[in-house]
C-alpha cells in the first residue's frame, strides 16, 4: 500500500495564455525582517509548519491544500525583489489569515498552505483557488514571467494505494521523513550491518535449539514447522513473515480478526470482566494454540525464525512489529506512520515497555517515539532489555 498517492493537480501557466491586464490594486507587503523576505516565511520554518499540518490532518481528518509555485528563473537575484513582491501580492488576495506562505525551496519554489479546507469544499476548493491565483498572477506579472511559473496542488491527507506499495511518491513533500533519511544515512548503513551480523551470529549459536523446537512441533501436531503469513513492511510493502507454528493447522483466523478490530478501535480488552486484574490487550486462552505453541509463545521462542527476515532485509532486529493487512484496513490515518517511519523489527520499545499491557494507540506512540529518536545506541539498549522481558514473560500469551 502506497502512502504517497495524494490527489495532484499540475498546471503550467503557459498552457492557458491570456492577455495581460493591468493591476488595479496591489496589497501592501510587510518589510523584510531578519531572514524573512517581503513577508514570506523562511524555508526551515515553512517546512516545519508543513510537517505539523500533515500530522494534524491525519488526526482530525480535515484536509488541507499545499500549493507550490515553482519559478526558479523568476526568482533570480536580479529580478527577485519585484517578482516576489508581485507574486506575494497575487497570493494575498486568495490566502486567508490562517494560511501560511513561505519558501518551500529557498529562492526557487514558493509554497502556500491553505489550512483546514472543509470536507464539503475539499473537491471544489483546489480548482477554485487555482483559478483565482492564476487570474491574480496575470494581473501582477507580465506574460513572460507568468509563463515561467509552474503550479502544483497537493491535497492532504494522502490515501493508501494497496496496488502500488512504496514510499511517498514525492518524499520532499514530507520534510520530517526526508530529514530523517538524509541525516541518518550513515546510521542506517551501520544499523543494517548490525542487523546482518547480529542475526547471523544468533542463528548459528541457537541452531541446536532451533532444531529441537522444530522436532517438538513436528512430533506433537500435524502441519509445517514454520508459520508463514503476509505482513506489511515499511512503506506498505508486503512480505512473507516467518514464525514457528504455534497453532493447529488449518485454523480459522476470524477470531483474531475480530479481536484486532476491537483492539485498534479501543472498544475492548480480553479480561475486561475479571475483577482486580490489569487489562490485557492480547488474545488469551486462544483454542487454536497447541501445548508446545503455548510454551513457545510464552517464552517468545516462536519469533526466532524472523532472524531470516532480518537477513533478507525485510525486517530489522529492532523496530515496530509488522502488521497484518487486515489490521491496516482499520488503521486511523495517523497509525500508518508506524509503517512509514521505520522498518519493522523483532523487538522494540513496545516489547520492553508494557507489551500486551498497553493500548493500541499507546503502542503506536511508542513506535513513533522510537522512529523519531532512533540511534544505534537505542537499538543496543532495547536488545539488552529484551531477554529480561522474555525471561519474565511479561505480557506474553
Amino acid at each position: 500500500m502506497s502512502i504517497g498517492s495524494s490527489p495532484l493537480i499540475t498546471l503550467a501557466l503557459n498552457d492557458k495564455p491570456q492577455p495581460r491586464r493591468h493591476a488595479t490594486h496591489r496589497s501592501q507587503l510587510p518589510p523584510p525582517s531578519g531572514r524573512r523576505h517581503y513577508g514570506i516565511v523562511p524555508e526551515e520554518s515553512f517546512k516545519r509548519t508543513l510537517s505539523l499540518e500533515q500530522k494534524r490532518t491525519e488526526r482530525s481528518r480535515k484536509p488541507f491544500l499545499l500549493m507550490l509555485l515553482e519559478g526558479e528563473k523568476l526568482f533570480q537575484p536580479d529580478r527577485r525583489q519585484r517578482a516576489l513582491q508581485s507574486t506575494l501580492s497575487s497570493l494575498s488576495n486568495s490566502a486567508r489569515e490562517t494560511d501560511v506562505t513561505g519558501w518551500f525551496r529557498e529562492n526557487s519554489v514558493v509554497g502556500v498552505i491553505f489550512t483546514e479546507v472543509g470536507s464539503p469544499d475539499a473537491s471544489t476548493f483546489p480548482g477554485a483557488i487555482l483559478e483565482r491565483v492564476v487570474a491574480a498572477l496575470r494581473q501582477n506579472l507580465n506574460s513572460e514571467e507568468v509563463d515561467s511559473i509552474d503550479i502544483t496542488l497537493h491535497v492532504f491527507p494522502d490515501k493508501w494505494d494497496e496496488k502500488k506499495p512504496g514510499p511517498p511518491a514525492r518524499l520532499d513533500l514530507y520534510p520530517d521523513l526526508r530529514e530523517q533519511k538524509g541525516f541518518r544515512r550513515v546510521g542506517l548503513v551501520l544499523k543494517r550491518m548490525f542487523d546482518v551480523g547480529g542475526s547471523l551470529i544468533t542463528l548459528i549459536l541457537l541452531s541446536p535449539l532451533l532444531a529441537l523446537i522444530a522436532a517438538l512441533i513436528k512430533l506433537t501436531s500435524k502441519g509445517p514447522v514454520f508459520f508463514r503469513q503476509t505482513r506489511v513492511g515499511q512503506y506498505g510493502k508486503n512480505f512473507t513473515f516467518l514464525k514457528f507454528r504455534t497453532m493447529y493447522a488449518r485454523n480459522n483466523s476470524s477470531i483474531h480478526e475480530d479481536y484486532i478490530r476491537r483492539f485498534i478501535s479501543g472498544k475492548a480488552y480480553l479480561n475486561e470482566g475479571e475483577p482486580g486484574q490489569s487489562p490485557v490487550y492480547k488474545l488469551v486462552g486462544d483454542p487454536r494454540v497447541t501445548r508446545v505453541g503455548r510454551f513457545l509463545r510464552r517464552s517468545s521462542l516462536d519469533e526466532l525464525p524472523q532472524l531470516l527476515n532480518v537477513l533478507t532485509g525485510e525486517m530489522s532486529l529492532v523496530g515496530p512489529r509488522p502488521p497484518i493487512p487486515y489490521e491496516c484496513d482499520v488503521y486511523e490515518l495517523w497509525h500508518r506512520r508506524r509503517v512509514l517511519e521505520a522498518k519493522p523489527g523483532i523487538t522494540g520499545l513496545w516489547q520492553v515497555n508494557g507489551r500486551s499491557k498497553t493500548t493500541f494507540d499507546d503502542m503506536v506512540r511508542l513506535d513513533l517515539r522510537y522512529a523519531r529518536s532512533w540511534s544505534l545506541w537505542l537499538d543496543i539498549k532495547i536488545l539488552l532489555k529484551t531477554p529480561q522481558a522474555v525471561l519474565f514473560g511479561e505480557g506474553a500469551y
